[in-house]
Order: structure tokens, then C-alpha cells, then sequence
């Protein structure tokens, strides 16, 4: 699988030592709350390793890293995987049942905290009471009721020099947490060499990232789409991040955008559609001027969001489709040659199959299960041995999504393998009527899930967000029907419309339809 790789191969070395070697004083991160030289990064990196070390974390043991987007969760991550250990991060804004959550399955020998999560992760640390914690930030914080360290004197006390340890490509590097869109996080285990695949495959080949370019992710850190666009993507190709510690918010980025002039930008859909709602303020002007490249994951991008934001702003969105258990995106649109709606064909590197339920390849056209292979996939679920024997089947992963390739090799995204609905006996993708529903001028949001009947038969249910000066009706939502009705064959028309105010998501964007059910 790493042939072309030595017998020895360190993620921390090679996106982070090596370059900062031959250009230390170029600039590795800008914006917020200021510029990081990759010297500085690297130094910082080692520190953090060599600290790690000095409180007896070995190779293999697991390093929580619970710290918003910025150089101390670069050098967190980098130095736990520099010295053998393996990086954890998480959700830095979540909720004390989820780090309990996370701390009983990832069982970590450490933990990098940042100050403002500690109000929810202190209640948690009991699961694990022998564990130090390392706090980050900079405002006063009492020590005395947590056992462990600041960073500020943690890492100044340890040196700045760290040798990288004698990893193997396959040796595990990091776990990363699924955003949890059907249930509780599960951890995919990653090696070493998966990042140098992605870089190669999909940032190199497919996005064509060079030294010049600065990139901005709004998806964060913590989880697989948003730690390449935001961390070692750039770091790949000597290219410059800009770094967003705060929770995401529109106008923020926007002032983001326009002070700092990324050209590759990286968000998931509804974060497009927002921006494009934004842009209708009157007298507010959205510029994405300097972006020559947007990019966007997480859920199928809809035609109608596409269309809108090649009208606006005249840039393409490439949209591709990727998971945790793979690492990034493994299949994409290219330049030039998008087609709205479909996530495109599979990056270099990767091979795509779609299959029905016994294995079996479906016909073109044909909605089916996707399996995908590559060299970037996961090692196991963490501490599910069962669950990782249903999903790698051989050198192929069971993704868990619906799909269909069309005459032309492009892959059209259906939506999860329990959103499918089949109504009259015919599948309907939830992601199809989504689309449509989209094309309404007075829907700014939709979710499609399924009902059963009295009779037990299914129909399905469409949940819309209106825009703010709106308010459902009956009325509005027969006209809303008969739209759907217009575009789509009579059975994928939706029996019943439902107006919300907003609709559930995971804090990746991506829409929980699971907690739309029966509602």
C-alpha cells in the first residue's frame, strides 16, 4: 500500500520539520489572533512533544486535544504524533456528555484544554481522574482546581528540539471522531502516511495547491474535511492558513474573507446558502474577489445553491464527497467540468464502485450502496471490532451512502443509506426533492424524511425554513407541492409540508434528518 514510502515515515516530520527547515521565517499561519513563521510552528510543535514526553506519554497512547482552530492545536497535534502518540481532537464547543463520551472510549493519557471549554470539560475529566490536563489561553485561570499545567509554562520549560520517532507508515497517528449525524461519535484510527495520500491524491492533483495560495476553511479542525483544508493541506505545498478560533458565524468570516483575501476557500453547503441570503442585504457587499478556487463537502451540494454562486460570484464550487473513515474527499468535480448537482467522478488514487445489497455491481443509472477504496483509509473503529469487520469489506469501505453514476462516470449523491425512502415501491432520494424544494423562491432551507401511514406505507414529509419575512400556510404549502410537482415525477412529490424556524444539524453542518422523523 506505501511502497513508494521509506520504512520509516513520521506525519510530523514531513509536513511540519522538513518545511520549516528550509523556510523558517516564512509565514504558516495569518489572521487571527496573529502571523506564525513555520519555524515557530515547528519549534512549538517540538516543545509541546517534548512536554508531552517529560509526563511519561509513550508511543501509542492517545492525547485528547480539545482547543479551537489556531497554532496551539497545530502544535498539539503535530507533537502527540511526533513522538509516537496519537492525536484526539474534538469538538472544542461541545457539551459534558460528549466529553465524558469521549474520554471513556478514546481513553486518553493526556489532555490539551483550552480555557473556555474547561466550564464543560472539567465536570467530564472524573471519568479519567489521574489524568493531567494542559490548559490553553491567555486570560487568568485557576489552577487550582485542575491537575495539570498551563501551556504557556508547559511548553516554555521543554526544548525546542525533538527528533521524530521511528513510526512506520501504518502505525496510527490519530483518531478522529465521526460528526455523529445518526448517533454517538465513533473513532476511525489513522496512520502516519494517510495525510502525504490525501495531499497527494485530492489537494495536489485535484485542486492544484501551490506556495502562493492562502486558504480558509470555515469547517474546523477537530474533524477530517475541515483538518485538511485548514492544517495540513497548506502545510503540503509551503502554502499559508488562515485560522478561525471563534465558533462559526457568517458576518465574521465575511469580515474574514475580505481583510485577508484567501484564494481557496472551503465551506459545506449550508454555509453557501447562507452567505448567498447574506449577499441579498441590501447596501452589504460580500466580496470574494481574491478566491479562485471554493470548495465544498459534507452533504451534496444542491444545483440550485451551485447555480446561485456561479451567478453571484462568478466562481465554480467544486463539490466532492468524502468521510472520516477515508480522511478527505475521494470523490470530486473538477475544474471545468462540473456538473450541478453531482459530486463528480473519483480523485486520483481512489476507485468507486456501486453495488446492491448482496455485493453485487447495479446497473448505469441505477441507485445503489457506495464502496470506495484507497490508500487513505482507516485502520479500525476505534474499540469496534464488529463494526470495522461490516465496513471494510477486503480493501474496499462500505460508506453507508446511496448513489448512482450516470452515462457520463459522474456520481450522484442520494443521500445516507437509512434517509432513502421508497415510495410505491420506487426509491426516492431525499437530496433530489431537497433540490427541488430549493427552487422555490421563498424556501431558504429544506430537509425530505420519510412517515408510514395507518396503513404502514411510506410517504414523505418535507421540513422548510422560509425566509425571515415569511410565514407558512396551507396555501403556501399546496403551491410548495405543486412546485415539486412541476420538476419531479408525481411519487417523489412530498404528501405533506412542514414549516420550522430552523432545521437540526451537527455542528459540521450536516442536516440530522434521524431527529426529523415522526416530528
Amino acid at each position: 500500500m506505501y511502497e513508494e514510502l521509506p520504512e520509516y515515515f513520521n506525519v510530523a516530520a514531513h509536513f511540519l520539520e522538513a518545511p520549516a527547515a528550509s523556510h523558517p521565517e516564512r509565514p504558516a499561519i495569518v489572521g487571527e489572533p496573529g502571523e506564525v513563521t513555520r519555524g515557530e510552528l515547528a519549534a512549538l510543535a517540538n516543545r509541546a512533544g517534548n512536554a508531552l514526553r517529560a509526563q511519561g506519554i509513550c508511543r501509542g497512547d492517545r492525547v485528547l486535544i480539545v482547543l479551537p482552530d489556531s497554532a496551539e492545536f497545530v502544535a498539539a497535534f503535530f507533537g502527540a504524533a511526533k513522538i509516537g502518540a496519537v492525536a484526539v481532537p474534538v469538538n472544542p464547543f461541545a457539551r459534558s456528555s460528549d466529553y465524558i463520551h469521549y474520554l471513556e472510549n478514546s481513553q486518553p493519557r493526556a489532555a490539551i484544554v483550552h480555557s473556555e471549554a474547561l466550564a464543560e470539560f472539567l465536570p467530564a475529566s472524573s471519568v479519567c481522574p489521574q489524568m493531567p490536563i494542559v490548559v490553553v489561553g491567555e486570560e487568568k485561570i485557576d489552577m487550582h482546581h485542575v491537575a495539570g499545567a498551563k501551556w504557556s509554562t508547559w511548553t516554555a520549560a521543554a526544548s525546542e528540539h525533538l527528533a521524530a520517532a521511528n513510526t512506520s507508515p501504518n502505525d496510527p497517528a490519530f483518531m478522529l471522531y465521526t460528526s455523529g449525524s445518526g448517533g454517538r461519535p465513533k473513532a476511525a484510527v489513522h496512520g502516519h502516511a494517510d495525510m502525504l495520500v490525501t495531499s497527494r491524491n485530492y489537494a495536489h492533483a485535484v485542486l492544484g495547491l501551490c506556495a502562493d495560495d492562502l486558504m480558509f476553511s470555515v469547517s474546523k479542525l477537530f474533524f477530517a474535511y475541515g483538518l485538511g483544508n485548514g492544517m495540513y493541506f497548506p502545510l503540503s505545498v509551503g502554502a499559508r492558513m488562515v485560522l478561525n478560533p471563534k465558533r462559526t458565524n457568517v458576518a465574521h468570516v465575511l469580515e474574514m474573507v475580505a481583510r485577508h483575501q484567501p484564494t481557496v476557500f472551503f465551506a459545506v453547503p449550508t454555509f453557501y446558502a447562507a452567505v448567498l441570503r447574506e449577499s441579498e442585504r441590501p447596501g452589504l457587499r460580500v466580496d470574494f474577489s481574491s478566491v479562485r478556487q471554493c470548495v465544498s463537502a459534507g452533504e451534496t451540494l444542491p444545483a440550485e445553491i451551485f447555480n446561485a454562486w456561479k451567478r453571484q460570484f462568478g466562481i465554480t464550487i467544486l463539490d466532492g464527497i468524502g468521510s472520516t473513515e477515508m480522511l478527505h474527499i475521494f470523490i470530486s468535480s473538477r475544474p471545468g467540468e462540473c456538473k450541478p448537482g453531482s459530486c463528480g467522478v473519483p480523485v486520483p488514487g481512489y476507485d468507486a464502485k456501486i453495488v446492491d445489497d448482496t455485493g453485487e455491481s447495479v446497473r448505469e443509472g441505477e441507485i445503489g450502496n457506495l464502496w470506495v477504496r484507497g490508500a487513505s483509509a482507516f485502520r479500525e473503529y476505534w474499540q469496534i471490532p464488529e463494526l470495522t469487520a461490516r465496513t471494510k469489506r477486503g480493501d474496499w469501505v462500505v460508506t453507508g451512502d446511496k448513489f448512482f453514476c450516470d452515462s457520463g462516470g459522474y456520481y450522484h449523491y442520494c443521500g445516507r443509506a437509512d434517509d432513502m425512502l421508497k415510495v410505491a415501491g420506487m426509491w426516492v432520494s431525499p437530496m433530489e426533492v431537497e433540490n427541488a424544494l430549493l427552487g422555490h423562491p421563498l424556501i431558504v432551507e429544506s430537509a425530505v424524511v420519510g412517515e408510514t401511514d395507518a396503513r404502514g406505507l411510506m410517504y414523505s414529509v418535507a421540513h422548510v425554513v422560509l425566509r425571515p419575512e415569511c410565514e407558512g400556510s396551507e396555501k403556501l404549502a399546496a403551491e410548495i407541492c405543486e412546485h415539486v410537482k412541476a420538476r419531479l415525477v408525481s411519487y417523489k412529490v412530498p404528501r405533506e409540508v412542514r414549516f420550522c424556524r430552523e432545521l437540526p444539524k451537527t455542528v459540521t453542518g450536516k442536516i440530522q434528518r434521524f431527529k426529523l422523523r415522526g416530528t
